[in-house]
């Protein structure tokens, strides 16, 4: 049988695309094991799919001063060593890593152990924890075209991001019956993340009496946020946190408003929903999210308004235009080679395997 070794965590971006490849992993017959550290999200999220899961120790690398720089380098040494471990006991064929700083020990300790390594990097740059894991890989998985001019040319290869199969599988019957929505009016869901966006919050509804003249709303607002005073208006609807109905609420969505991260933006593309973009600000983040929606609307997948740029007018005048070429949008996504990412790493992982 063929062993694959899984690896990624600290966000739930760096877990969700290792998900998504599990039922195509195990339909090909692979033994999947998974490392992450002790008590991260990662293995959290990993509970309910049955993969054996090591946790190992994991420190972050910053690139700034925090007092936790002069002990997390001895953190990672200990993880490093307990990698190693882990692979000389499973004896994996491949690994893939989706990055994050647990991911660090467990290349290097694969690359110790000959077991290569197929790595992803979601965002438009690659960050410190995959820059330190590029030169034990064998092939570097990526988003965007952009970005493969940040790799090696040997092992540079545009997939895009695994989304779950599920997401492709929703039911818009089902999302009217429960959000109670009409199914003559079209519908604009709202995404800010797991933890919301207060600006894309506050910007939606600020317009909400005058765009609920024409759409309705889903509005995905994040823990806590909910607004009560606005629980009259018709045609809205707010939630904190949507999972198992999430891709019945995308299959009602004629377009949608999201910030930009990379897993996020992918799961938009395979989906083929037109969207508008209002990436965190590089005062917020290391700036990827703003990359990575200028890339989508340069390849003609969404539009982007800045948080900077935000107002009522341009909000709304936005939304209408994306609406309105909604079509143009989505044939630009059909002809994407990214769409079909799973195929395309599952492909790299098989011939990895081949070639040990």
């Amino acid at each position: 049988m063929k062993r694959i070794l899984l690896t990624g965590g600290g966000t739930a971006g760096h877990v969700t695309p290792n998900i998504a490849l599990l039922p195509r992993l195990r339909e090909l017959g692979y033994e999947i094991s998974y490392i992450g550290s002790y008590n991260g999200i990662e293995k959290k999220l990993m509970e309910d799919f049955q993969v054996p899961y090591y946790g190992i120790s994991s420190g972050k690398l910053r690139r700034y001063f925090d007092p936790k720089n002069f002990t997390d380098p001895f953190k990672v040494i200990k993880g490093y060593g307990e990698a190693c471990r882990i692979i000389k006991k499973l004896s994996p064929d491949v690994l893939f890593s989706k990055g994050g700083f647990v991911s660090v020990p467990v290349v290097l300790a694969a690359n110790r152990y000959h077991v290569p390594a197929i790595i992803h990097e979601s965002d438009m740059t690659p960050g410190l924890a995959n820059k330190l894991c590029i030169p034990s890989a064998k092939k570097v998985c990526c988003n965007f075209p952009e970005t493969i001019q940040y790799l090696p040319a040997n092992k540079a290869v545009l997939t895009g991001s695994p989304i779950r199969q599920e997401l492709l599988k929703g039911d818009r019957l089902h999302a009217l019956r429960f959000t109670g929505l009409s199914a003559n009016k079209p519908v604009i869901l709202v995404m800010g993340g797991s933890m919301g966006a207060v600006a894309v919050n506050e910007a939606l509804r600020r317009i909400l009496p005058t765009l609920l003249k024409e759409f309705q709303v889903i509005h995905l607002c994040g823990a806590g946020k909910l607004d009560h005073s606005l629980g009259h208006l018709a045609g809205y609807v707010q939630y904190e946190y949507i999972k198992d109905e999430l891709k019945d609420l995308f299959a009602l969505a004629d377009i949608v408003i999201s910030r930009a991260g990379a897993n996020a933006i992918c799961e938009l593309l395979a989906l083929k929903k037109p969207s508008l973009l209002i990436p965190l600000s590089a005062a917020a983040s290391r700036g990827d999210q703003l990359l990575n929606a200028h890339s989508f609307e340069k390849q003609g997948f969404s539009m982007v308004l800045e948080e900077a740029k935000i107002t009522n007018d341009a909000l709304l005048q936005a939304i209408h235009t994306l609406y309105q070429n909604r079509t143009t949008f989505s044939s630009a996504m059909e002809s994407s080679s990214q769409a079909d990412s799973i195929e395309t790493i599952i492909r790299l992982i098989d011939e990895a395997v081949l070639r040990t």
